[in-house]
């Protein structure tokens, strides 16, 4: 991997795990406002970036430009669905790294199935330990079967793994193959996102309003880092393997573990660390086959 991409890679991770740290602040409101509110500030405050971009990169989009920008829409509906329903019953510590790791895990499993991706031993091995960090990080306090992690956050944190797998592939078939603009590919979830989750929102107008009066800066926060930290991942799949890249963004599950343990109090610092560890090991062996 480049020292590019590297570089790249690890601000979208402080950038990803900040902006989480957000919105697990915010999940005691629900999934459904606190998203709306994130999608459509990012739609404002990046369209002139997308603006810019679509014009510098003289971007022609076909029908099937449009139809990968729609489809990254869908799945971000479902991945921030179920990231924000999961936080609303599980720590930060454990839901972020299950969720991430998951993600991470499919995607270069898909790469390899899919888009005829050969990793070496080496990186074979680097996936077997964000595996085993992922189960290791999900596992329950000793004593207490059911206090680390409920099964219902769990089945959340696995289904955000998937949307966050395919989305990946989605986008970076987008950005490699169809040519779309790493910063259009980005951006269009966001609005997409709005509109689907308008509707909900519109059905409870005053909890909406306490939402932003509770939660501005996490919304603003988040409509801040979200874009960003995903159009630089873009930016690095559009000349890096995606069995590569996303399994070497994860590094920011150790960030969210920290924050998680700094900023929320959350326990079992040293199991989580330790299983967290594991996933980076695997993502440097990866990265460096």
């Amino acid at each position: 991997m480049s020292s590019t991409a590297i570089a790249l890679i690890l601000v979208a991770a402080v950038a990803h795990a900040s902006w989480n740290l957000f919105g697990k602040q915010a999940a005691v409101t629900g999934a459904a406002c606190f998203t709306w509110l994130l999608a459509f500030w990012a739609s404002v405050i990046y369209l002139p970036v997308a603006v810019g971009a679509a014009l510098l990169t003289r971007a022609h989009l076909t029908g099937m430009n449009w139809l990968f920008l729609a489809g990254t829409g869908l799945l971000h509906s479902g991945y921030f669905l179920f990231l924000q329903l999961g936080y609303g019953r599980g720590e930060l510590s454990v839901t972020y790294p299950i969720g991430r790791g998951t993600g991470a895990l499919l995607a270069a499993v898909a790469g390899i199935v899919l888009l005829g991706e050969r990793p070496s031993p080496v990186a074979i091995a680097g996936i077997a330990a964000i595996i085993a960090g992922v189960v290791a990080i999900g596992l329950p306090a000793r004593g207490s079967p059911r206090a680390g992690f409920p099964l219902r956050a769990t089945a959340f944190a696995l289904t955000t793994g998937i949307f966050i797998a395919s989305y990946t592939l989605w986008d970076k078939y987008a950005v490699a193959n169809l040519h779309t603009p790493s910063v259009l590919q980005g951006y269009a979830g966001f609005p997409v996102m709005a509109l689907v989750f308008t509707p909900f929102v519109l059905r409870d107008r005053g909890r909406l309003a306490q939402v932003w009066h509770t939660f501005r800066r996490q919304a603003l926060g988040g409509a801040v880092l979200a874009p960003l930290a995903y159009m630089l991942v873009l930016v690095a799949l559009s000349f890096t393997a995606v069995s590569v890249v996303a399994p070497a963004r994860e590094i920011s599950v150790l960030f969210g573990v920290l924050l998680g343990r700094r900023l929320l109090g959350e326990g079992h610092l040293a199991r989580r660390l330790t299983a967290g560890a594991a996933i980076v090991a695997g993502i440097i062996a990866i990265a460096v086959s």
